[in-house]
């Protein structure tokens, strides 16, 4: 029952993500709306490496943030941001696919060297570190459309730009 939940939630939250990668106006990718915001491109770049920690979560039974590097270069087309979107949603859906009850139910660890942030079952980490948080960013992603005059699609429902018909 967890595993389907899991990919019930994964997939209808990666599809709607897409949605939104798809309306990215490249003449508009150094955009911010805010100097303490995030340009359009490492907000997208951003999503691209939510889903690299989601695919983390199911590979390794932790993830140190002290290994990785804390921003990585932006993706600046949108091509490159889909192509890798797609790729890594294909990552994903096989994980998932080969994993097990007692897969997800396994602890999962999310530190910073030796200082622990979170340890928990796999299925939480998927749904709350690796879903939700890019939920969190995706509906950014969407405010920053909204602010460039760019159609928004519904997520939950329709948008402002769509007939509730």
């Amino acid at each position: 029952m967890v595993k389907q939940l899991i990919v019930g939630d994964a997939t209808y939250e990666l599809a709607n993500t897409r949605r939104l990668l798809e309306r990215l106006p490249e003449e508009h990718m150094s955009w911010r709306p805010h100097e303490k915001s995030m340009r359009l491109a490492e907000l997208a770049t951003h999503l691209i490496n939510l889903l690299n920690w989601q695919i983390a979560i199911l590979q390794y039974p932790e993830f140190d943030l002290s290994t990785v590097p804390l921003r990585r270069k932006s993706l600046e087309k949108q091509s490159e941001i889909l192509d890798e979107f797609d790729a890594n949603v294909g990552k994903l859906k096989n994980l998932l696919d080969e994993c097990d009850e007692k897969t997800l139910g396994e602890e999962w660890t999310l530190r910073h060297g030796d200082q622990i942030i979170r340890r928990e079952p796999r299925a939480i980490a998927l749904r709350t570190f690796g879903l939700n948080h890019m939920v969190h960013h995706r509906a950014q992603l969407g405010i920053y459309l909204r602010l460039l005059d760019i159609s928004v699609p519904g997520i939950y429902g329709p948008s402002a730009d769509e007939d509730a018909k």
